[in-house]
């Protein structure tokens, strides 16, 4: 019932009063609870130090070899758009190219993990009082879906030279031109069209859905999970937070 009482009074804060006095008030509420009030300074830094944490655990799992391709969650798979490539290529005994291929779109998304942490701490630093109101009354995975909505455009143009190195040094293509090759070949007996979808976007994209979907995860354990509030500010917000 305290808990219900304090998300109650909060709700109603939000509609007569501004931001910062909003938090103001969630700050004295949560200090007849923990013995410590919260600040508005205390609540964002909490936040932050929540994505920060969780961008660091999961650019370290998916950076570890095979960290995305033994991940089914997160693992990137033929592309779609050349899946008749894949089928045809198949077809004429030629599996073992596109598993390689595969793989190799997977060890680059693993290598270019390995850059991802500065960029998304960049992201982390222009949250603001309303962004935090929002993430306090949204989902469990709010902090996430803020970092995604407000960076998604920047990440992608940061993360592209990232991940077209990335390509380049575990030689994706050295791996695609023969399934290209071998398909094209067919092409003349069957009237298609040649295929050769644009790996680098392709790669980027599926490597920041499949970090975004770790980063979720990783702030479902700090929402829920005591033992993964490795800092005091973050024992401190998420233990009021529930």
């Amino acid at each position: 019932m305290k808990y219900f009482s304090i998300i109650i009074i909060t709700l109603s804060l939000l509609l007569l009063t501004g931001c910062a006095e909003v938090l103001n008030q969630l700050a004295q509420s949560a200090s007849k609870g923990q013995g410590g009030g919260l600040t508005s300074e205390e609540i964002i830094r909490g936040l932050k130090e929540a994505l920060v944490v969780g961008a660091t655990n999961s650019t370290t799992l998916t950076s570890k070899p095979d960290g995305f391709n033994l991940n089914s969650m997160i693992r990137i798979p033929f592309p779609p758009e050349a899946l008749k490539v894949k089928k045809t290529v198949e077809k004429i005994g030629l599996s073992s190219l596109v598993k390689d291929f595969e793989e190799s779109l997977n060890r680059a998304a693993e290598e270019a993990s390995k850059k991802a942490l500065p960029i998304f701490k960049a992201a982390v630093m222009n949250m603001t009082i309303t962004d935090g109101i929002n993430i306090l009354k949204g989902p469990k995975n709010a902090a996430t879906e803020y970092l995604r909505s407000k960076t998604s455009a920047a990440l992608t143009a940061e993360f592209t030279p990232v991940v077209k190195s990335a390509v380049e040094a575990v030689e994706v293509t050295k791996y695609w031109n023969p399934i290209a090759s071998a398909y094209n070949k067919t092409t003349f007996l069957t009237g298609e069209k040649a295929v050769n979808p644009d790996l680098d976007k392709y790669i980027t994209q599926k490597t920041l859905d499949g970090l975004f979907y770790m980063i979720a995860q990783e702030e479902l354990k700090i929402r829920e999970n005591p033992v993964a509030r490795v800092t005091d500010i973050l024992k401190k917000v998420f233990g009021f937070v529930r």
